[in-house]
């Protein structure tokens, strides 16, 4: 048998996204449709762009019974956190801070009272957090957090709210770089850091440091930055609850907060992976510099970035917490995106993108599968 690589190669030139293909991969989305889950978008590409494909099945607003489109933009959550991560890295390329910086040095003096009346700022690095490996309680653990979204989910959270919810209602994990520990308050942290270094708001710093707009991103915005991406969003789903109406406050700050679509999102990565974000590729490889701890972490997490395995395959990827995740799999030069309107159950993977390799193995030719 060819390597998998050669085999997709020959798909890209004899497969081509016919009618055919896009029935075969509409038919992937459709077998991922649920009662739960009543919606799925996605986007594949190859990085040399001869191969593109984007779809979406299923149901927005189920109480309108409305098709969702394949352009629509949806909450990615903490696939903000990659974005985060990239900006930080740039104001480093900027020289503006150093990652081996303590936090103290950067907060604003009311955020750094409250958190050091836990956490000894000092001790606690911009890397460590950009590695989820500082130590901090995740303000999102609280009971009363979840509870308050579900309640009131109308409710304006602020930086400064969270920020206290992490040291009211927690603890700290353990000392700062000896565990991984996944945290929002960490990336709520960094999201101040970068509105103070570009003066701008969080929409306005990310889209500066990264290039956004000059890479024709017109869909990548904070949610209530633009009207018309706003106007775009799909209905999201959580355990049956449609959270459409939800402040997007509750994820807003650095942890999530930004609206995107399956194409843009695969943009994003090829950009970043294609050495388009950052001056230096020296900081692409820093950013995807493994940490290894005492204890065997739960996830393989570089900064803003995770290791996963698809199909016996390598893949970078972030996911959120509304059913979003990107890939890129290296072996195959091959981007994917996918929002389940609904999330996926089981597993740090979801299930489609196993299922779109597989499809895409299957379609090519036997005769090509020759050695």
């Amino acid at each position: 048998m060819k390597p998998i690589h050669l085999v997709l190669s020959l798909i890209f030139l004899a497969f081509s996204v016919t009618n055919a293909a896009a029935q075969n991969f509409n038919q992937v989305l459709r077998s991922e449709l649920s009662s739960s889950n009543p919606g799925v978008l996605f986007t594949i590409e190859s990085g040399d762009g001869q191969f593109s494909w984007s779809g979406a099945v299923g149901i927005n607003d189920l109480g309108l019974g409305d098709s969702l489109q394949d352009y629509q933009t949806f909450r990615i959550a903490s696939v903000t956190k990659t974005y985060v991560a990239a900006a930080i890295l740039r104001l480093m390329e900027k020289k503006v801070l150093r990652l081996e910086d303590p936090i103290s040095k950067h907060l604003s003096p009311s955020h750094a009272a409250i958190l050091a009346q836990d956490y000894d700022l000092e001790q606690i690095t911009i890397q460590q957090i950009l590695r989820h490996s500082a130590g901090l309680f995740d303000h999102t653990h609280a009971p009363e957090f979840f509870d308050k979204v579900f309640s009131t989910p109308d409710y304006e959270w602020t930086r400064t709210a969270q920020l206290r919810m992490c040291v009211e209602k927690g603890e700290p994990i353990g000392p700062p770089g000896d565990q991984f520990s996944y945290s929002d308050t960490g990336y709520v942290i960094l999201g101040e850091l970068i509105e103070t270094y570009t003066g701008k708001s969080l929409d306005g710093g990310i889209k500066e440091l990264l290039g956004l707009e000059k890479l024709g991103l017109e869909r990548t915005d904070f949610e209530r930055m633009d009207p018309q991406t706003d106007q775009l969003r799909i209905h999201q789903y959580y355990q049956g609850t449609d959270t459409f109406t939800f402040s997007p406050t509750m994820d807003y700050y650095g942890g999530g907060g930004i609206l995107s679509n399956t194409r843009e999102l695969v943009d994003f990565f090829q950009a970043l992976f294609q050495g388009k974000v950052f001056k230096h590729p020296e900081t692409l490889e820093l950013m995807l510099e493994p940490a290894t701890y005492p204890t065997q972490a739960k996830m393989d997490y570089q900064m803003g970035m995770y290791r996963v395995q698809v199909n016996g395959m390598e893949a970078y990827c972030h996911s959120g917490f509304w059913g979003t995740q990107v890939l890129y799999i290296p072996k195959l030069d091959l981007y994917l995106a996918a929002n389940y309107s609904g999330a996926w159950a089981g597993g740090p993977v979801a299930p489609i993108f196993g299922k779109v390799l597989s499809e895409l193995e299957k379609s090519i030719p036997s005769s090509s599968k020759k050695p």
